[in-house]
Order: C-alpha cells, then sequence, then structure tokens
C-alpha cells in the first residue's frame, strides 16, 4: 500500500501547495502505516525539480510525460491519477485544495469509487474510524467527516501544515498511462494569468491597500513594502471597484481568498466579506489610524497610525534587518 500525491506545477516549478500535500501524506503514511508516498507529476517538468520533492518526504516521484497534459485538462488528468492510482496500489490520495485539485478530485473520487473530503487541515484521527476535520464557512468554523471507504481523497488546505525540508532526493520514474482521445474533447485555447512578481494565489506574504490609501496614486508605498518583504499585492472591493487596482488583487469573499503566513491590511476598515477572503491567514498585522475598526479585532498585531506615516518607516526598518 501508499499514498498518491497528485501535484501540481507552474513555470518548471513544483507548487509550495503541493510540497505541503507531501508533507501531510508523509506524516499520514507514518501514522497510518500505509507504506511510502508517491508523487505524481503530469506532463513536462525537470526532473531535478521532480528529485526535489523528496525533500518534503515523498519516496518516489512518477511522471506521466504526455505533453497534451501540459494544459490541465480536467477529465485527462483524472483518468491518469486514476490508472497510477491503481498502479501504485494506493489506497489513499493526497493533493492541494485548489482550483484545478478541486475539480480533478471530483471526478477521480467516482474512477476509483473513493469518498472525498476537502479542506482538510489535520491529520485524520483513526481511533476507532477515519474522521477527518475540515474548515467550513471561509474558515469562520470547522467540521469532522467520516469516511467509511476503503479508498480515500484528502484535499489539504493551504498551509494548514507545515512543510518539511529534510528528506532526501526522491527516485523519479516515467510512467505510462492510457488516455482516451475523448478526454481532451475539451482544449484550453488560452490563459490568462495574473502578473506581478509574486501571484497572489500563491504568495505566502501578501500586503493589501484599501480606501485609506486615498488614491491609485499612493500604491507605490504598497508596492515598496511588498517587494521588501518578497509578497504579493491585494486590496479591498471599494478600491478595485474604483479601479484603483486590478480586479485580479480584490482580496475577500467575492475576490480571491487568501492564507498566507503573513497578511498586512493597511487602510482597510474590515468588512465581513474582506474578513472572510482572509481569516486563514495564519498572522495578521493591521494598519489604520481608526482605532474602532473592526479589522482590529481580527488581528494578531494591530498599529493605531496613519499608513502615511508608519508604512515607510516599517519599510525602512525591515531593509535594516532584512
Amino acid at each position: 500500500m501508499s499514498v498518491l500525491v497528485y501535484i501540481e506545477h507552474a513555470e518548471g516549478k513544483v507548487k509550495k501547495t503541493s510540497l505541503e500535500a507531501v508533507s501531510f501524506a508523509n506524516a499520514l503514511a507514518a501514522k497510518t502505516g500505509e507504506g511510502d508516498v508517491v508523487a505524481l507529476a503530469l506532463g513536462a517538468i525537470d526532473q531535478a525539480e521532480l528529485a526535489a520533492v523528496g525533500k518534503a518526504g515523498a519516496a518516489k516521484v512518477l511522471q506521466v510525460s504526455d505533453s497534451r497534459l501540459d494544459a490541465g485538462v480536467i477529465q485527462a488528468h483524472a483518468t491518469a491519477v486514476a490508472q497510477a492510482f491503481e498502479k501504485a496500489g494506493a489506497s489513499t490520495v493526497v493533493l492541494a485544495k485548489s482550483s484545478l485539485g478541486d475539480a480533478v478530485a471530483a471526478r477521480l473520487s467516482i474512477k476509483i469509487k473513493a469518498g472525498l473530503v476537502s479542506n482538510v487541515v489535520e491529520l485524520p484521527n483513526t481511533d476507532g474510524g477515519y474522521l477527518v476535520k475540515r474548515s467550513i464557512y471561509t474558515g469562520k468554523a470547522f467540521a469532522e467527516t467520516s469516511l467509511t471507504t476503503a479508498n480515500k481523497i484528502l484535499a489539504v488546505k493551504k498551509n494548514a501544515v507545515d512543510l518539511k525540508t529534510d528528506g532526501g532526493d526522491a527516485a523519479v520514474e516515467a510512467l505510462e498511462v492510457s488516455i482516451p482521445d475523448s478526454d481532451f474533447a475539451s482544449k484550453i485555447v488560452s490563459t490568462e494569468r495574473a502578473t506581478g512578481e509574486v501571484l497572489l494565489p500563491e504568495a505566502d506574504i501578501v500586503v493589501s491597500g484599501g480606501r485609506g490609501m486615498k488614491g491609485p496614486e499612493n500604491w507605490g508605498m504598497i508596492e515598496d513594502l511588498a517587494k521588501t518583504l518578497g509578497a504579493a499585492t491585494g486590496c479591498s472591493k471599494p478600491v478595485s471597484d474604483m479601479g484603483w487596482r486590478p480586479h485580479h488583487e480584490h482580496v475577500g469573499q467575492t475576490g480571491v481568498k487568501v492564507a498566507p503566513s503573513l497578511y498586512i491590511a493597511i487602510g482597510i476598515s474590515g468588512a465581513i466579506q474582506h474578513l472572510a477572503g482572509v481569516n486563514s491567514s495564519k498572522c495578521i498585522v493591521v494598519i489604520n489610524k481608526d482605532p474602532e475598526a473592526p479589522f482590529f479585532k481580527a488581528a494578531d498585531y494591530g498599529i493605531v497610525g496613519d499608513a502615511f506615516e508608519v508604512v515607510p518607516k516599517l519599510n525602512e526598518a525591515l531593509k535594516a534587518e532584512l
């Protein structure tokens, strides 16, 4: 038996969320005695990059090099994972919760007759059953789901587990699968990606601004702080609605939901819709001159002060330390 991890990659790099899924699978295998962790990569990616997945806990990486899989066609990916699941002798599939992962997992659950739990935040409780804790209501609550199927699929929430980095290189093996042409009936003709040095959904640190920035001409202050921290930039919904910032930077319930290690909110009051998109962040820092701003109730750290005075000083202090 083994645990199979479906990993995603972009621009030649395995995504951090997928490495977290590998680390989760490693801990799961140690707890349940399911054997080795086997990762699966679909499409073209350098073998050295795949071997490095071993540092996160994989013993072996299977690669299906079919170039048709590069585009991320969902049905084809589900078919490939199902065949890899059988060939690896796995009983559990672990993957990162993502737009692609969610779609693949739903189809895969039918193919391998598996129970599926998404937004997983902890290793399952196996005392007398198989209970999986997951995040619900945009992170405001948790639920425990009982899985009774022999095969299981767990989609792990971003930043829910610590990333293991002390493993050795994994063995990389080619895997042949048979994917019918009908799985490629839907074609992705173009993909438009958000631009920026650090993309918001993948960022470990996010610096966001709100209406307290007073206008788009002041956003250089946000960008400078983000550059110092190696962070992505975000904004509140009113800011994107007014055209100060592009819509792909809108963080919130109706925008991008983020779960970084550090979220810095500058000049954002903290409406409930915004909080719904950031409350999975490990640490929230709020800078606002209004001491009654609702965001302070959700903050781990807060600074009451004028952003135009606080942020430049904070940035200079960080530059001196980093």
